[in-house]
């Protein structure tokens, strides 16, 4: 089973109770919405974009820029069109299906120029080829955008028995943290390709980060 067909497997009907199961474990999403700062006009992207929840908040908090939204299951894009053609913001919120490695700007989205900011929201941690999403991600942005990033950790700081609850939980969801994440954006800072800031949330159970290309 590929990747398209094993995420349509997972959400087909998931995607129903998505936003409300999610709200309890997916913490630090509405901290990188109200921190992520958008002008008006502006380019966003979603990266795994799943039922368009995040792209709905920020279309209402910054209703001058444009959104898109970028998703390898079919199924959960069915939802989040459905979200979007009833909301205020249809005009403002753009949808696709592919895989975040394929990403390319004109052709998926027809746009002329790289995204202004990109951000991924929980969605590295499902994505095997992350590093190869990520240098996706840094290829379709413009020189000073903004890459932000919110992830599970490591939860060093947390109980031993929480640890092990949350990781089978989420193996349920195929959700792994991969624990050179961290170390291979420092690695890109090094490397001369942006600035890095990062900072844990709630015992390291999860972390923010913004990388800002250069």
């Amino acid at each position: 089973m590929d990747q398209v067909q094993a995420m349509d497997h997972m959400y087909r009907y998931q995607r129903y109770i998505y936003d409300i199961t999610r709200k309890y474990y997916l913490f630090g999403r509405d901290t990188l919405i109200r921190e992520m700062p958008v002008q008006a006009g502006e380019t966003v992207l979603e990266m795994g974009c799943g039922t368009a929840r995040n792209l709905l908040l920020l279309a209402n908090r910054y209703p001058k820029a444009q959104f898109y939204g970028l998703d390898a299951s079919n199924e959960m894009l069915i939802t989040a069109q459905q979200k979007v053609a009833k909301s205020p913001y249809a005009n403002h919120i753009h949808l696709t299906q592919a895989l975040a490695e394929e990403l390319n700007y004109n052709q998926l989205f027809h746009l002329n120029k790289p995204f202004d900011k990109i951000f991924f929201s929980y969605a590295l941690s499902m994505i095997p080829p992350w590093q190869q999403a990520l240098q996706a991600a840094l290829q379709n942005l413009k020189v000073g955008g903004e890459l932000h990033i919110v992830d599970f950790s490591d939860q060093r700081d947390l109980p031993r028995w929480f640890q092990y609850v949350l990781t089978r939980w989420l193996d349920l969801f195929g959700v792994h943290y991969p624990p050179d994440l961290l170390p291979y954006l420092e690695n890109m800072e090094k490397q001369g390709q942006g600035t890095l800031t990062t900072r844990g949330l709630g015992g390291h159970y999860a972390f923010l980060a913004c990388f800002k290309k250069k």
